[in-house]
């Protein structure tokens, strides 16, 4: 195996460093420098920020909940890449009842969580 067809992902590995650095080099030169009370302020959404306890805040457990739902869903709907790009290559009607299975597993987890308020945001 030759190493030339490695050639042109460093290529476009070196440019992509090569624009970063000097994006971030020339945004001091070339910026604006009028600096002003609101431009130095954190932004909020537009929200009027506010001050946080000493130890950082709090997050409420809804949060949490959010994150770990989406993981089981994103793993669950990685499992149907392969068989997407395989689907081809089976014979029969199996392979796609069992993928009409996994899906309303799916479908049956998300009506449920949907059915208790896991994806209220109160």
């Amino acid at each position: 195996m030759s190493l030339s067809a490695y050639v042109p992902i460093v290529g476009l590995f070196a440019l992509a460093a090569a624009f970063g650095l000097f994006s971030v080099a020339a945004a001091p030169i070339i910026g604006p420098r009028r600096f002003n009370k609101a431009k130095l302020d954190a932004y909020e959404c537009g929200i009027e920020p506010t001050p946080q306890p000493v130890g950082g805040g709090r997050f409420p457990i809804k949060f949490y909940l959010t994150a770990m739902l989406f993981i089981v869903f994103d793993i669950e709907i990685i499992f149907l890449y392969p068989w997407a790009v395989s689907f081809d290559q089976f014979e029969g009607v199996f392979v796609f009842v069992e993928m009409v299975l996994f899906i309303g597993t799916v479908f049956v987890a998300y009506a449920y969580v949907w059915r208790r308020g896991g994806l209220d945001w109160d």
